[in-house]
């Protein structure tokens, strides 16, 4: 006689009322072991509840984006290539020019790159708030500081 299974999997409406906003001061913070730890509170798996085809994920506010820490020589040397397909549509921007002109993204490509690669990741990737600055319009929401 067979069992029944007995894994839990949240449902999309579960997943809406148990959402949570974090908050996170990125100030001198490594900038892949901060990217690792949004990623995982984005997609949830963080909860005893995560299922994957369902966002069960938090909220995230990253204050100080820009101020985020680049270990060994990834200032110098680290690049972001774009490419359009056509003949010479090669795009090669540095990551401190990047730093410079748009501080909060490098920490969006950062954790974009660490969220699967579906269509589930657009909406966890929404859930991100980053700001340059040390305030944000999110009090409302009450947001705890991320255990890091």
């Amino acid at each position: 006689m067979k069992t029944a299974n007995k894994c839990y999997l949240a449902t999309a409406e579960e997943a809406l009322e148990r959402r949570e906003w974090y908050v996170v001061d990125a100030t001198d913070q490594v900038l892949g072991r901060l990217a690792v730890r949004i990623a995982t509170v984005l997609m949830g798996k963080h909860k005893p509840t995560y299922t994957p085809h369902v966002d069960c994920g938090d909220f995230v506010i990253v204050l100080n984006a820009g101020n985020v820490k680049l270990t060994g020589r990834k200032r110098d040397v680290k690049v972001y290539q774009s490419y359009s397909g056509y003949p010479g549509g090669q795009k090669i921007t540095p990551i401190s020019r990047v730093l410079d002109r748009h501080p909060e993204r490098v920490l969006r490509e950062a954790v974009r790159r660490m969220l699967p690669k579906n269509r589930l990741a657009r909406h966890m990737l929404n859930k991100l708030k980053l700001y340059a600055g040390d305030e944000h319009p999110h009090q409302a929401q009450q947001p705890q500081p991320l255990p890091l």
